[in-house]
């Protein structure tokens, strides 16, 4: 048997909250999240520092705990990414252009907040996509709301 093997890499660092506000205040299908575990912007902002780099498998289940809004399925990434809007493939377009000329690309993790036996992607989709549309396991900042 034979196994092909690829040289690209993916170096995953801590993510920077700010900028990230919109995905907290106007993002829709985040706020039942937010509602349900009474978590505001503060508590986000509070807990963000002791957050952790941890791999994410592709899948639905980060420790065990579900992830809502993963979309981590092939057909997940065809509805919500690859059949989107130009200007939102865009980034994802050219990160991955930079991947395959360059071998090698240096990202923020993607935000996972989790509470209460639950969890949420806050942010980094296109950026998970990519490293899981190219067999890796990327890392995202895992913070907990307590």
């Amino acid at each position: 048997m034979s196994v092909s093997t690829s040289s690209l890499s993916i170096q995953w660092n801590r993510p920077e909250l700010a900028g990230e506000e919109w995905e907290f205040s106007r993002h829709p299908a985040k706020q039942p999240f937010y509602l349900k575990h009474d978590i505001d912007w503060n508590r986000i902002v509070a807990r963000f520092s002791a957050g952790a780099l941890v791999p994410y498998p592709r899948g639905g289940e980060i420790e065990g705990i579900p992830v809502l809004l993963s979309h981590h399925t092939y057909e997940d990434y065809a509805r919500y990414l690859a059949k989107a809007k130009r200007g939102y493939r865009l980034n994802y377009n050219k990160m991955e252009n930079t991947l395959q000329r360059e071998g090698k690309l240096v990202l923020p993790a993607p935000i996972i907040l989790r509470a209460n036996g639950e969890a949420l992607l806050f942010s980094g989709y296109r950026r998970l996509c990519l490293a899981w549309n190219y067999g890796m396991t990327p890392y995202i900042w895992l913070v907990t709301i307590s």
